[in-house]
């Protein structure tokens, strides 16, 4: 009787405060999350029309997972303050679906990376072909090739074939030097080579993504990781909860 709960009672306020720590880091990262989806949302809405067919849905998942994040981070904290058991297995429950819906992604992001450097060679390539200067694609395409320091898929020779260049030339977003670069360089297969960037974009994405992918992965894989260190001290504190509840009156 009494000598037991003399052993649990510390063991508990240790559990409790582990958790606790945890469930407010976990609400940190849904908080970031959400930052990262709203940032994403506002900075990578120009860019996003390139790499998807279609407008992606992106930012909102990561918006809506942010903010279940952030509610459960406060559920898993009420939970363990209120000591529980059946709220601890419900949020244990609840990591354990994080955890497999973060490994599902991460798998499938590794799987489909070819298909994703394949669709956005297609789209940039469509999007470099048919460049206006005007339209959403264009404007992104713009934005690339002047903060990436890029020009034309492979290189510049990509803007040869397009529909733009026969009467306006590489665009301006090409040149390193804004100021020396007038439309008759721009014109002119000769001149132009010397006024921009010879860096293709499309190596330049691919390669950084190839660069970053175990970085990526690590992380994932981290994040998944600390997923099981939650659900396990929610399962312990529920079980130790559970068993001891009879005695602690």
């Amino acid at each position: 009787g009494a000598a037991s709960i003399m052993e649990t009672k510390p063991v508990i306020t240790c559990l409790k405060t582990l958790l606790i720590v945890y469930s407010f880091v976990f609400w940190i990262t849904g908080a970031i999350l959400l930052a990262v989806g709203v940032w994403g949302k506002l900075m990578l809405g120009p860019y996003i029309s390139l790499i998807a067919d279609n407008s992606t849905n992106a930012p909102y998942v990561l918006i809506g997972t942010g903010t279940v994040i952030i509610v459960f981070g406060l559920f898993g904290c009420f939970a363990t303050c209120r000591g529980s058991p059946w709220m601890l297995k419900l949020y244990a429950m609840f990591l354990s679906l994080i955890f497999l819906a973060e490994l599902v992604a991460g798998i499938s992001g590794f799987v489909f990376r070819h298909e994703i450097k394949g669709t956005f060679r297609r789209t940039y390539t469509d999007a470099v072909l048919n460049y206006n200067a005007e339209d959403e694609a264009s404007r992104a395409v713009d934005n690339l090739q002047h903060n990436l320091r890029c020009c034309g898929v492979y290189n510049y020779t990509s803007w040869f074939a397009s529909v733009y260049y026969p009467s306006n030339g590489i665009p301006a977003s090409c040149c390193f030097n804004s100021s020396d670069c007038n439309q008759e360089d721009l014109r002119n297969a000769t001149a132009a080579p010397s006024k921009v960037y010879h860096q293709g974009c499309f190596e330049l994405v691919t390669s950084f993504m190839e660069t970053n992918m175990a970085i990526i992965a690590g992380v994932t894989f981290g994040i998944a990781f600390s997923q099981l260190i939650g659900m396990l001290l929610a399962c312990c504190l529920s079980r130790i909860i559970t068993a001891n509840q009879y005695e602690m009156v």
